[in-house]
């Protein structure tokens, strides 16, 4: 009998949601802000693509969301946990990995919220797919 206990196991602890949300954000180092779209998001972090070098693993970064059902955006604090370049070229972009540290305390039951929302339409979707 094979064992595949390690090979399956989820090192996440929550779902990551695909969905269209800009995100803005300055590099610490050059103080550059950029603009681009969160991959995926969860309660925990996000994932985002970036042409930004100077952005560097364990370096703590400002951004604010775009969600499209809030008034304001969500400002929030995140660390680099991890920095991949998509391909071999020399202009490449990167996948950046985002660990949340803080999000504004007026900001939060907003992002809950939106996280919520999106959890419970993909199980409505899931349950009665022809609606």
């Amino acid at each position: 009998m094979v064992k595949i206990k390690n090979v399956l196991a989820e090192r996440r602890r929550y779902i990551r949601l695909q969905t269209p949300i800009t995100i803005s954000f300055a590099v610490p180092e050059t103080g550059k802000v950029y603009t681009t779209s969160v991959k995926n998001i969860s309660a925990d972090g996000l994932r985002f693509e970036t042409r930004d070098k100077h952005l560097k693993e364990s370096s703590e970064i400002e951004f604010k969301l775009d969600i499209s059902a809030a008034t304001n955006p969500v400002h929030a604090k995140g660390r680099v946990v991890w920095k991949k370049k998509l391909s071999l070229e020399d202009a490449a972009p990167f996948d950046v990995g985002i660990e949340f540290i803080e999000i504004e305390n007026d900001n939060k039951n907003t992002f809950l919220k939106f996280l919520c929302d999106l959890i419970y339409n993909i199980v409505k979707e899931k349950k009665h797919p022809n609606e």
